[in-house]
């Protein structure tokens, strides 16, 4: 399942994300590849930098990454998989089923992680609002796209690798 999520978000990067901005930029009158390189590159350096110095956990590590935390074993991996909340559930519930080996906990971190998106949007919209145009907006499509291919490429495939078939 993790595998298939990764598939499905790398597709949905390229086909939904990415192809979109480059159609946005060429409507302006802009070179496709440029908005939408700069603005994918901008998503994947954007989650780097969390990545690096959030705290948080991966599924079968035993140290957490980023900055030094006292936070327990779950708080860490409740983190991660609310950093990398995505529309994909199977990509939430799954690995946290993994960890805890509760059905309950899972649902009940999934929902709680699903929590971010509406937040997100909330201030997206808030900051966004006053100088959105359509280059924006497809700058943001592009940066999202880089942000979903990272996670496939960084957590998604390894931990579908860890847990079975890594050519499935």
């Amino acid at each position: 399942f993790l595998g298939f999520a990764a598939g499905v978000m790398v597709a949905a990067s390229v086909w939904s994300l990415l192809i979109p901005a480059i159609e946005e930029a060429e409507s302006q009158g802009v070179p496709g590849w440029l908005p939408a390189a700069g603005g994918f590159l901008l998503g994947v350096g954007f989650l780097m930098a969390l990545d690096s110095v959030m705290p948080h956990l991966h599924l079968g590590a035993d140290q957490p990454e980023g900055h030094s935390s006292s936070w327990k074993r779950t708080t860490l991996l409740v983190l991660a998989v609310t950093l990398h909340n995505i529309p994909e559930g199977i990509a939430v519930s799954v690995p946290i089923y993994q960890a805890t080996g509760s059905r309950r906990r899972a649902f009940v971190y999934s929902f709680l992680s699903g929590l971010a998106e509406p937040l997100g949007a909330l201030l997206g919209w808030l900051v966004l609002r006053p100088i959105m145009s359509d280059t924006l907006f497809g700058l943001l499509f592009a940066g999202v796209a880089g942000i979903m291919v990272f996670i496939s490429l960084d957590e998604l495939l390894p931990a579908a690798r860890e847990y079975g078939e890594h050519h499935l």
